[in-house]
Parts: structure tokens; sequence; C-alpha cells
């Protein structure tokens, strides 16, 4: 029976080989754990075999997840993943280290005004809508640009990056289009001053396209913890 440290091993592997591939070094690539519908203990293991930041799709979820693993709170990374709601802003500002799905600015702005002074800027990522999907959350990305400079002015935040689901796609080079395409997005926000530094993208089944494009953070569940 395959265990977490054997998954996580060869989801390294993986991320070592398309780093080759890219001529990229492996150490620019943070493995994310998306542990989200398995128990604390599926975290302690994952922890044990030396991984630290951990994506949850849901706020109470990954609220009493926190909770029970508070004994490890200085070594782990919680990063939120899924969509957020207004109502739902406090707690995640209060409890999370990131937040990938920023998807208009007054979510952004009620994260900056409820961030705890006594804690580091939350690190945030805007999420695009990047394949145009009716179903998915996200900015367009015509949008992302007057929103991401907002955001960068806010207090008590860092605006980090880029976060996008593409929609899923049969082989290697139909799943780098839209990696490429929100790189390129990035590449601009860059040039028009903004000090960005992540791309999150890429996951089990496309995690090699999203490294060749330029991935900074890949969100790996189901090839880590097992299907659910």
């Amino acid at each position: 029976m395959a265990t977490i440290l054997g998954n996580i091993q060869q989801v390294r592997a993986r991320i070592a080989k398309a780093c080759d591939g890219a001529k990229r070094p492996v150490q620019s690539v943070t493995l994310l754990c998306v542990s989200k519908t398995f128990g604390d203990e599926a975290v302690r293991e994952a922890h044990a075999a030396g991984e630290s930041a951990f994506g949850e799709n849901y706020v109470q979820e990954g609220v009493d997840k926190i909770a029970a693993l508070a004994d490890l709170r200085a070594s782990l990374e919680w990063h939120l993943i899924g969509p957020l709601q207004s109502n739902k802003t406090r707690v995640v500002a209060e409890q999370f280290d990131w937040v990938h799905t920023v998807d208009r600015l007054k979510i952004a702005q009620r994260l900056s005004e409820q961030r705890p002074a006594g804690l580091p800027p939350l690190q945030v990522c805007l999420q695009v809508n990047i394949s145009g999907e009716a179903s998915k959350s996200g900015l367009a990305p015509a949008e992302v640009a007057e929103v991401a400079h907002a955001v960068a002015a806010l207090p008590r935040l860092r605006l980090r990056g880029l976060m996008a689901i593409p929609e899923p796609a049969g082989d290697l080079a139909a799943q780098r289009v839209p990696h490429r395409a929100l790189r390129e997005l990035l590449e601009q926000l860059r040039a028009s001053g903004l000090a960005l530094d992540t791309l999150s993208m890429g996951m089990s089944a496309d995690l090699e396209a999203a490294i060749l494009e330029g991935a900074t953070l890949v969100r790996v569940g189901s090839a880590i913890f097992g299907t659910r």
C-alpha cells in the first residue's frame, strides 16, 4: 500500500524531472500539499516526511485543522486555495498565511482591514479565470492589472502573484497553453512596476506543463494523499 512518504517522494521526483527539462533549479518550485478532506494525522505524516506548506479549500475545515495542529504551527504554512466569501474573511485573515483566491478588490480590502497587526503581512495571489470557464471563479485577464495595482497598495497584505486552475487538457502541449498565458500576464504586471514572484499553477495531473511554463508553486493533493 502506498504511503504518504512514498507518494511525496514520487511527486518530488516528477518536480525535479520537470525542472530539469525546463532548465530551472528544483528549489524554484514549492510543493503545496493539498490536504482538503484528509484529517490532521495525514498532515502530520506529510510534515514528518519533510513538508511544511499545506493547502485547504474550505475555510472551516482549514481552521479546524490549524487548531488541531497547533503544536506544529511554527513549522507549518497554511494556504487557502478555495473560494473565499466576504463573511469568512476575518477568520482567514487571522488564521492563514496565504490566500490564493482573491478574485475581487472587496475581498482584498476586507483581508487587509482584518489582518491582525501582530502578524506578518498576509501573502495573497489574484485568481485568474485563465480559460474563461463560466463555472470557474477568478478575474478575467483584462481585469487583472487594475485590481493588482489596487491590491498591491493595501496595508497588511503582500501581493505575490497570480493563481489559476486551467481547464483540463489531454496532452502536454495543450496543458501548457493556459499556463503560458498566466505567465505572460504576470510578466506584464512586472513590467508595469509590480514586484511579483509567484505563479500558483499546476496540480497532480498537469504539474509538468505548469513547471515548464514557470510555475513557482504547484498544488498537489491526490498524488500525495490519494483519491478523495
